[in-house]
């Protein structure tokens, strides 16, 4: 990680945004990214980003091939769409070559927030080393994690670990990440999947966010058409 400078916002305090980014990640583990990724290897075309319900179901209607997944705050599902915000749903389903809409209220947001960035991508520890393999070969001077899980009633402890997972990686170490798995259930959010008191936030979910490592691609963000579209993207180191 020579001369590659790190930094981290916080979605919730609102930090000015300075008028240039070189590389973001934006991390959303419990559970947007986490699902979006899900969503890619269960056979996704694509994951097209959209932070409010009005926009989605815009988009659903120039793109009424495609599924939608998406939750309010606190982690329902949004009336109306195919799948709630939950890994569980995408990992049991074929999509077959079908594009996604995503709307959440945390990591989507984020991600919309740095779409003027060298490159972007939307961050996760099922994809960590995908994702530090493709920062890597970007040679960036500065990487920002937005940490977005973070709010007055949630310590956001999931997506801070992901994000020093990350940083780990990227300064050339191997980490064990079994600590990390076990920060992201113990997580203030991630308690709340093992309450059993929500089934809209069920265990399932929470063993499918807190395995580091399980896919090979990153999934960065990209301008198609003037939309925002999440892709996988594969680095061999």
């Amino acid at each position: 990680m020579t001369g590659m400078q790190t930094r981290r916002l916080f979605l919730n305090r609102l930090d000015p945004a300075p008028e240039s980014h070189d590389v973001v990640v934006a991390i959303d583990v419990l559970r947007s990214f986490t699902t979006a990724a899900y969503a890619i290897a269960a056979g996704a075309s694509a994951i097209y980003p959209v932070d409010t319900v009005a926009g989605a179901i815009h988009l659903g209607k120039v793109l009424p091939d495609a599924l939608s997944t998406g939750a309010i705050a606190g982690g329902d599902p949004i009336p109306g769409f195919d799948f709630g915000n939950s890994p569980t749903a995408l990992a049991a389903t074929q999509l077959n070559g079908q594009a996604l809409i995503q709307c959440t209220a945390a990591g989507v947001r984020g991600l919309s927030r740095f779409t003027h960035a060298r490159a972007l991508f939307a961050g996760s520890l099922v994809c960590a080393q995908a994702t530090a393999r493709a920062i890597l070969s970007l040679q960036p001077d500065e990487v920002v994690f937005l940490i977005t899980g973070e709010w007055v009633d949630r310590d956001g402890d999931e997506d801070i670990c992901c994000a020093d997972y990350l940083e780990a990686l990227l300064r050339g170490e191997t980490p064990d990440p079994t600590p990390f798995e076990a920060r992201v259930r113990h997580s203030d959010f991630g308690r709340r999947f093992t309450a059993g008191t929500n089934p809209n936030l069920p265990l399932s979910d929470l063993d499918l966010c807190a395995q580091a490592d399980r896919f090979d691609f990153s999934l960065r963000a990209r301008r198609e058409n003037g939309r925002l579209v999440l892709l996988p993207e594969t680095v061999t180191s």
